[in-house]
């Protein structure tokens, strides 16, 4: 198996007129690429091409997809590697050196086809290329971008000890207070946005209803049509427009960009304060033009750009900073604040803290402990207390339209919950249809969005002209179907006036004379909320008809699919629980005659089982249904159809945000290895370049790697004659590099120092990780020939305890180690003595199927799946 080096080290700087004639520049997105042009590898480079061209659309594991503009070229270590891209490593095959080397500076290419210092007793795989071909950019929102990873590791040079033995208990003090404060700031804004937009959405898509309404009252039919489809189509478009124009990264429902940021994976405008601001009145204007979406999963997104935003100090672009933050300026306390941020989403869209809680840890945080459990559940605890607060002003009349809602949004407790041994039956039934429906509306979604990715890749115009499509499809079959549903008379024992008179109401008259209603207006004409909530409704069992309830089904079940992917902020819990509150109730209705369950339990059960069927979640989403409705007799059933609903969909695919993180090209990691990564050793995948420094370095070598690499992270090495023999120091990445550099505390000779002037001119939180896009980049430093030919010593802001691992280490291992951890880095070492200090540097690519595939291509991961199962 073949690697590929190049070293910087000590001596002659390698002059990158010497690298062009090696390599030739390429230009992708406006930047350079080094790639390789040694004739012996031209069939294997263009090997590579031809493989890029596949992956760069980042929807599956496979490359398979549409075409996509031209992306960032692959990550760091291939042979064409990306000189900014964000996620370098420096990984690569073992460095070059000898027992004899002389100390001189030297740029080495080897090739070796032996593969027997792998560290593995045998090859059983072909292995067909050194280069790793892992996208670096992916899909956010609806705007591709360039990604990065994200480092939770403690970085222990010098400065992070020093700073930590001169820290006294009144900092200490002072960062835990500054802790709580935070989560508690988080929990009042999150809870302070989810009322601004419930607020917001009622009285706005409240105005246009009964606008609407009082035309039809009058007979002017196809006016109010045009009035009603007008209004939805403003909105529509001034929704996308937001979003296209200011920040594309808030499309969707930004859940599946949370998990992956809780997982380590990082690109510009996740969290920005542009993307809040829109995340917020674009999920307002999406929802009140009525379009077959929610608000929670923005909310999740929402809460998590309040803690993004508090945690980074503010925002410096918006003259938005405190100095006082800069304890969390790192990446961990970042992941803990965006991790309570994501719960006091969940919180203040359902209204419920405890499933806040529980979303964050099943579904959103890929790294948990007792104290952040404790912190998060406080957070949630504020925003139902500023929910409740705010929500009891309203029934005052001070809201607008908005005033008769409560902490509970669809109150079933008056039902009682009697079942026998056929209602069990009924509702395995339920979770059985959950997730066969579920299963499918995972497919067909993933289809949708491969589509939708080639029309938003044309531009804004072409997603704002989606957008308004959309709008009007919507407009004409929430108007144009009820007058397909016949008149009912109102029923005499209504608990609620009949016809409804106002924007909501079970009741609603729509084109029916006096003392009649029409079902399927009730639910269509109407806001998703009060749509479910007429769908829970106990006490009417002969409401609707089943020929609407089928309608409904229908067209609710396309209108989710096909809305959810447009350029607008938009969550998938609603038109879920929409849809399968609808086939919950007609099997409630259907099984009348046997089961003694009301048919608006029925619903619950069955918006649980497709949510169960989609998602895939089970005691967050049993939990959040229970909070929602205030009706904990029926636990043991909703625990049921969820594992029915979810163990049947599971058989057929992912869940959707899992399908979501996959189709946008997010490298995300599993908690669990594959089963193929056993039969591989950590040896197998690290793929070269590898660039390492010496200890105490010409700053001229460190310019150029900086330059004509993206690498994050560099091996520093001691050798003769400071030690004895060639010996690993550690770690030193390229942010903590650019502000040594910035500072031009340079050395005539190539000495090694006590770095205690590095201690003197430095304290630890100079080298705090910035906010996005505010870091230092080597463009921004210049430097005269007099200070390229210098010397300054790195082991002052080296990490001098990485996390290494054995080059014989399983790959199964490797990677769980890799994702508990939250590393950026993991360097791999030889095993035996007689071998260079360093074997290469894993990265989260580096665990991607597609590499490893493309590495193996003889590999057949369900051969191996088979056996593990089988064993």
């Amino acid at each position: 198996m073949g690697y590929f080096i190049i070293r910087l080290y000590g001596g002659q700087t390698i002059k990158p007129d010497w690298i062009r004639r090696v390599y030739g520049p390429l230009a992708l997105l406006g930047h350079c690429v080094i790639q390789e042009t040694v004739k012996a590898r031209q069939s294997q480079h263009q090997t590579s091409r031809e493989h890029r061209s596949r992956a760069r659309r980042p929807m599956d594991m496979d490359g398979n997809s549409p075409r996509r503009p031209p992306r960032r070229p692959e990550r760091e270590g291939s042979y064409g590697y990306d000189i900014e891209s964000m996620d370098g490593s420096g990984a690569g095959g073992p460095p070059p050196w000898s027992a004899h080397h002389n100390g001189s500076s030297e740029a080495l290419l080897r090739y070796d086809d032996g593969g027997a210092d792998r560290g593995s007793t045998q090859q059983p795989l072909l292995r067909k290329r050194t280069v790793n071909t892992t996208s670096q950019i992916a899909i956010v929102g609806a705007n591709v971008c360039p990604i990065e990873s994200l480092d939770y590791e403690v970085v222990e040079n010098d400065l992070f000890k020093q700073d930590w033995r001169s820290r006294k208990k009144k900092q200490i003090f002072q960062y835990i207070v500054l802790k709580w404060s935070l989560v508690l700031l988080i929990g009042l804004l999150t809870g302070f946005v989810g009322f601004f937009n419930n607020l917001a959405v009622e009285n706005i898509a409240g105005f246009k209803l009964l606008l609407t309404s009082d035309l039809m009252l009058k007979g002017r039919y196809i006016r109010a049509f045009f009035v009603y489809g007008g209004c939805n189509l403003v909105l529509a478009a001034a929704a996308a427009a937001i979003c296209a124009y200011i920040a594309p990264a808030a499309a969707g429902s930004g859940i599946p960009e949370v998990k992956a940021y809780l997982n380590g994976v990082d690109a510009y405008s996740i969290l920005a304060p542009s993307t809040l601001f829109v995340k917020i009145f674009g999920s307002i204007l999406g929802v009140s033009a009525g379009f077959v979406l929610g608000k929670e999963g923005p909310m999740v997104h929402t809460g998590a750009c309040i803690a993004n935003l508090l945690g980074q100090g503010g925002s410096r672009k918006y003259h938005l900073t405190c100095n006082w933050l800069r304890y969390f300026k790192n990446d961990r306390d970042r992941r803990d604040l965006i991790t309570c941020g994501s719960a006091a989403g969940v919180a203040a869209a359902f209204r419920a803290p405890v499933g806040g809680v529980l979303f964050a840890l099943e579904e959103a945080a890929s790294w948990w402990r007792s104290a952040l459990l404790w912190r998060t559940f406080f957070t949630t605890a504020v925003v139902a207390v500023v929910l409740r607060g705010l929500i009891e002003f309203c029934r005052s009349g001070k809201c607008g339209l908005f005033g008769q809602g409560g902490l509970i949004m669809f109150d079933l407790s008056s039902t009682v919950a009697v079942y026998s041994t056929p209602d069990l039956i009924a509702i395995i039934v339920l979770g059985i249809i959950g997730g066969i429906f579920g299963g499918l509306f995972n497919y067909l979604l993933d289809k949708i969005l491969r589509v939708y990715s080639i029309i938003n890749e044309r531009g804004a115009p072409f997603k704002i002209l989606l957008t308004i499509t959309i709008s009007i499809i919507t407009s004409m079959c929430s108007y144009g179907l009820p007058w397909l549903a016949a008149c009912t008379p109102c029923p005499v024992d209504a608990v609620e006036q009949c016809p409804t008179v106002g924007r909501s109401g079970n009741y609603k008259n729509f084109q029916c004379p006096p003392g009649h209603y029409n079902g399927l207006a009730s639910l269509f004409f109407n806001t998703n909320d009060d749509a479910i909530r007429n769908l829970f409704s106990n006490g009417t069992s002969t409401e609707f008809q089943m020929s609407s309830l089928f309608i409904f089904f229908t067209a609710i079940y396309c209108l989710g699919l096909v809305t959810y992917g447009i350029a607008v902020p938009s969550g998938l819990f609603i038109p879920v629980i929409l849809a399968g509150a609808t086939y919950g109730r007609i099997v409630g209705t259907l099984l009348g005659s046997i089961s003694d369950l009301d048919p608006g339990l029925f619903a619950l059960l069955g918006a649980a089982s497709f949510l169960g069927g989609t998602m895939r979640m089970t005691v967050s989403v049993c939990v959040i249904l229970l909070e929602l409705t205030n009706d904990l007799p029926m636990l043991p059933l909703v625990m049921l159809v969820l594992l029915i609903s979810k163990t049947i969909a599971d058989s057929f695919n992912k869940g959707v945000y899992d399908q979501i993180v996959v189709m946008k090209g997010l490298p995300y990691m599993e908690a669990h290895a594959e089963p193929y990564m056993r039969h591989l050793v950590a040896g197998d995948v690290v793929s070269g370049p590898l660039i390492t420094f010496s200890g105490v370095e010409k700053v001229g070598n460190i310019v150029h790697a900086l330059r004509l690499t993206g690498h994050n992270g560099f091996p520093v090495l001691d050798e003769p004659p400071i030690t004895e023999t060639p010996e690993l120091v550690g770690l030193v990445t390229r942010s903590h590099l650019l502000v040594l550099l910035n500072s031009k505390n340079f050395m005539k000779g190539r000495v090694k120092t006590s770095g205690s002037f590095v201690l003197r001119r430095f304290g630890a939180f100079d080298f705090a990780k910035p906010g996005s896009g505010k870091g230092l980049k080597i463009e921004d430093l210049d430097f005269t020939d007099e200070e390229m030919d210098m010397y300054v010593d790195l082991h002052p802001i080296t990490n001098t305890s990485p996390y290494t691992v054995v080059e014989t280490m399983s790959l199964a291992k490797a990677a769980i180690l890799f994702r508990e951890l939250g590393l950026r880095h993991l360097l791999v070492v030889p095993k035996t003595p007689d071998r260079p200090p360093i074997v290469g540097i894993l990265t989260r690519h580096d665990f991607m199927p597609e590499h490893i595939h493309s590495l193996f291509p003889n590999l057949n991961p369900h051969k191996y799946h088979s056996a593990s199962m089988a064993g």
